[in-house]
């Protein structure tokens, strides 16, 4: 997760150069962002909502609940990676309002239908190489995600497994003490396990699903005597 640090470090970076101050000129600059905004180390730019950057990578965190740096480094680089796939809309709707000013006074003598559809064709020409270049990113980036997350779901799946093994050698040794008739002295903090005896409990019992049958004769056992001498 982004650090305050971090965040203004970002921002300080985008503030470095304030750029054109024109209308046209500041949708030309956006197509920086192209190459820049895209491929850069620079997640944030110029007039971008640092708090929703922030609620973007929180919530990444808060899907994926990561631990060790490992995880954490993917999560944040996904949500990163996200972070610019959703700014390549406006991205391109930045280059076709650049051509739409530049071509406003083409095809005065066409019918306003007609002319319409020859500007954006025009703009489509004009702009092929920027537009080429920001679906190339974009499906960059898509690749990129799906690398991430393959390799995010396989320490987790690892660490998982991990787990359920730990879990099973806690549950192993409860069951031993269960059949040598210790059971209500079982620490699992002696073994080192982070488990509750809950849990390890519960798995003992997937394991083996007659552990308890002998405690439940005995109390089947005990009733019935019970019974026998109310009736005598």
């Amino acid at each position: 997760m982004p650090t305050d640090r971090q965040i203004t470090a970002n921002q300080a970076n985008a503030q470095l150069s304030t750029g054109p101050t024109s209308e046209t000129g500041k949708l030309r600059s956006s197509l920086n962002a192209v190459k820049t905004g895209l491929t850069g180390r620079t997640v944030l730019l110029p007039g971008e909502d640092a708090a929703a950057y922030t609620q973007l990578v929180e919530s990444f965190f808060k899907h994926w609940s990561p631990e060790a740096d490992a995880e954490r480094n993917l999560v944040q680089a996904l949500a990163d990676t996200e972070w610019r796939l959703q700014r390549i809309p406006s991205l391109e709707m930045g280059i076709y309002a650049i051509g739409r000013l530049e071509c406003a006074e083409l095809f005065p003598d066409e019918d306003e239908a007609v002319r319409k559809h020859l500007v954006e064709a025009k703009v489509l020409l004009a702009y092929e190489r920027q537009l080429k270049n920001l679906s190339l990113q974009e499906n960059r980036l898509r690749r990129q995600r799906e690398k991430d997350t393959a390799a995010l779901r396989e320490l987790q799946e690892s660490r998982a497994a991990e787990r359920r093994e730990r879990l099973d050698v806690a549950a192993h040794n409860y069951i031993i003490a269960v059949l040598e008739d210790r059971n209500d002295e079982f620490d699992p903090g002696e073994f080192g396990f982070e488990f509750t005896l809950s849990e390890i409990e519960v798995r003992a019992m997937e394991i083996d699903p007659n552990l308890f049958d002998v405690y439940e004769r005995e109390l089947a056992e005990k009733r019935r005597k019970r019974l026998e001498s109310r009736a005598a």
